[in-house]
Formats: C-alpha cells, structure tokens, sequence
C-alpha cells in the first residue's frame, strides 16, 4: 500500500493533499474507488469523507462513458486509433453479452457492484453502452453499484469498528 501511495504522491506537486489524490485515482479506470479508497485510509482521510470522495470520484465518467463512448470508438476505428483494442472491447462485450443480458439489471449491479479486477463502473458503463442498455435504466444502476462497491472496500479498509466507531 506504501508504495502505491508513493506512486501518487510522485505524479502531484508537492502541497496536493491525499483528498485530492483519493479523489483523482477513483476517476481512473481499473483503480476506481477500490483504489481510492485505499490511498484514502493511507492518507488517514476520515471514513465519510473518504466515502464520499471515491464515490464521486467513480462515478463521474460513468454519464460521458455511456454517452459517448460508441461514437468516440466510432471515431477511433475511422482514424485507426488503438482499433485492435477496441475490436478486443467490442468482442469481450459480445462474448459476455449473453451473461450480462440473461440477468439484466442484476447482472450489470453485481457486475460493477463487486470489486474484482476487470469489474466496476468503467466496464460497467462500456458494456451497459455497448449492449444498447437505456441510459436512464443504466445510469442508477451502475451508481448503486459503486456505492456497493464503495461500502465492500470501506470494511475492508477502514473496518466495521472505525465506519460505525465501536
């Protein structure tokens, strides 16, 4: 964990405080709010506080991911810009379609709402905009996903004595 937070600390000029940090790496695809709410406990950032950081840390891109990201690929693909990647994207999706869609939107909660590699709100999002998921159906679903996602890493960061202060 040290050198995670050391890494952060290194990409930031000197005076930007751990909130911050926390908050930047929640944005992040793969770190998200797991992460954030890792360098969050580092940085001895209070729990609620923390809480609330990571939270809407993760879900800011989610509303630019499912609006935009088919037509940003589309304009990727037609520059040949990392096409390999996305086809890769576009067949992942493709192959987990059927996973995702049989559980509707259960499958998408649990999808982003456990926090294990390859999980949460930024694959959430790409597959909920792939899959042609309604924006107003996959919007509330994904957030309440991070927020579970979010409470799972605050016990096993801050612990149930220090989030409920017994």
């Amino acid at each position: 964990m040290q050198q995670l937070l050391d890494w952060f600390q290194g990409l930031f000029h000197e005076g930007v405080g751990g909130e911050l940090i926390a908050f930047l790496a929640s944005l992040l695809p793969v770190i998200e709010c797991r992460g954030g709410m890792i360098i969050a406990k580092g940085f001895g950032i209070p729990f609620l506080r923390a809480f609330l950081l990571c939270y809407l840390g993760n879900m800011i891109p989610v509303p630019f991911i499912l609006l935009f990201i088919r037509k940003i690929f589309e304009f990727m693909k037609k520059h040949n810009i990392l096409t390999k990647f996305i086809e890769f994207l576009e067949g992942k999706t493709a192959r987990n379609q059927e996973k995702v869609m049989r559980y509707k939107q259960w499958g998408l909660l649990l999808f982003v709402a456990i926090p294990l590699p390859g999980t949460g709100a930024w694959t959430g999002s790409l597959f909920a905009a792939l899959l042609d998921v309604d924006f107003k159906k996959a919007l509330p679903i994904i957030a309440i996903g991070v927020f579970i996602a979010d409470l799972i890493m605050s016990v096993l960061t801050y612990g149930m004595g220090e989030i409920f202060h017994f």
